[in-house]
């Protein structure tokens, strides 16, 4: 199964390194919630420790919206706990409290369609879905290039905003802005005070 904007995320089983151990988890667990499922491409690189930790920096306001977080990538879980356990400044990610999943068979990058499969590592990927399990908002990045956090948490108010109040949200829209509803009658309503 193959992800998809508008079906259903595709369900997985996997070892995890969470606050500083194994665990076994499942995504269909997390229904009910939003989760934020972001994939890199190794434990002890470049940019990828960057990201990780701006995540981490960044969980109570993701668990302020109902929202877990979750990252993925093909290495052991024994690498995961290694890289937890290395401090910040000599490259690792110290004490996220997010699950770190081990993907060692590649399925799970493979199902979310960001496997290279000749490098055998994935590409940054990162995925949201809805409380019912619902893949929402995709975004791939290439290897050199590291994601936004504050774009996730915006994208993240953007769904919410459209299910609380079925407005849409226009480009560079944030919490807090003027949306617009989704017909002739409020599209043009949001246009007429946007260009004034």
């Amino acid at each position: 199964m193959s992800a998809q904007v508008t079906k259903p995320a595709p369900d997985f089983t996997a070892d995890a390194v969470v606050n500083g151990e194994f665990k076994t988890l499942k995504l269909s667990d997390y229904r009910g919630k939003y989760v934020v499922l972001f994939f890199y491409p190794l434990d002890f690189t470049f940019v990828c420790p960057t990201e990780l930790v701006a995540f981490s920096d960044q969980i109570d306001e993701f668990k302020k919206r109902g929202c877990e977080v979750m990252a993925v990538s093909v290495d052991s879980k024994f690498s995961h706990l290694a890289w937890v356990n290395t401090p910040r400044k000599e490259g690792g990610i110290g004490q996220v409290t997010y699950p770190i999943i081990s993907d060692l068979s590649k399925s799970i990058s493979r199902d979310y369609g960001v496997l290279l499969e000749e490098a055998g590592i994935s590409l940054r990927g990162l995925f949201l879905i809805d409380k019912q399990g619902v893949l929402r908002h995709a975004l791939v990045n290439d290897l050199p290039l590291g994601r936004s956090v504050a774009e996730a948490i915006r994208t993240l108010d953007a769904l919410q905003h459209f299910e609380e109040n079925g407005e849409v949200c226009p480009a560079d829209w944030h919490k807090g802005q003027m949306a617009m509803k989704p017909d002739t009658v409020g599209s043009k309503s949001y246009f007429e005070a946007a260009n004034k």
